[in-house]
């Protein structure tokens, strides 16, 4: 039901700022955003079927730089249609792990790691309150609430106070914190139906 739902509302296409690779996409946004809504009050929005602009930066610092990832453990957090994780696999990565809450999410992540030849294991789990080690730990777009804000970053932190590499991609939203180092800043094109503008400039930020 999940590849079939997602094979209906999407289509196989280049990533605008990471043209290496290839998602399953939403042409259609706002169709595919009711699509979901028609299927029940508890389903989450669709963010798997889009390139989000952290996601976007993260995956292009990553394959630019594969030294950060390469040979290390690597967790993409709210992976949504898994790009980052497929941009580490691509880099060389190992292992990759896809995470995210929504069942939508990490069947659009498999589909993604199959369509760009590469090997990511999906976790369905809320890992914000875990302490597994990863060498590396991705995570694009994820200071869009409040809510999701105060329980990311102080999962962020503790896997920095482990020891692992931890960046994020963002492109400005509401909630980024303080207190982050730059890395990088690229003008990345996005969905205007979803940003109401064509480029926005997104930040790689290190967590420590």
């Amino acid at each position: 039901m999940l590849s079939e739902f997602l094979h209906a509302h999407t289509r196989l296409a280049p990533v605008p700022f990471v043209p290496e690779i290839a998602l399953w996409q939403a042409e259609e946004p706002i169709a595919l955003w009711e699509a979901t809504e028609a299927g029940g009050s508890s389903q989450p929005p669709p963010f798997w079927a889009f390139a989000w602009a952290g996601g976007q930066a993260l995956a292009r610092h990553v394959l630019d730089d594969p030294d950060l990832v390469a040979g290390r453990s690597v967790l993409d957090l709210a992976t949504g249609s898994g790009l980052v994780a497929v941009a580490a696999a691509r880099a060389g990565a190992t292992p990759v792990t896809a995470n995210d809450i929504d069942p939508f999410s990490l069947a659009a992540a498999a589909a993604n790691a199959t369509a760009n030849g590469v090997e990511v294991r999906t976790v369905e789990a809320d890992l914000l309150d875990s302490d597994e080690k990863y060498g590396v730990v991705l995570a694009g777009d994820v200071f869009y609430s409040r809510e999701m804000a105060g329980r990311v970053l102080p999962f962020l932190r503790r896997a920095a106070g482990r020891g692992s590499l931890v960046l994020v991609g963002d492109p400005g939203r509401a909630y980024l914190p303080e207190g982050l180092i730059r890395r990088a800043v690229y003008e990345v094109p996005v969905s205007e139906a979803l940003e109401s503008v064509a480029i926005r400039r997104t930040t790689v930020w290190q967590v420590t």
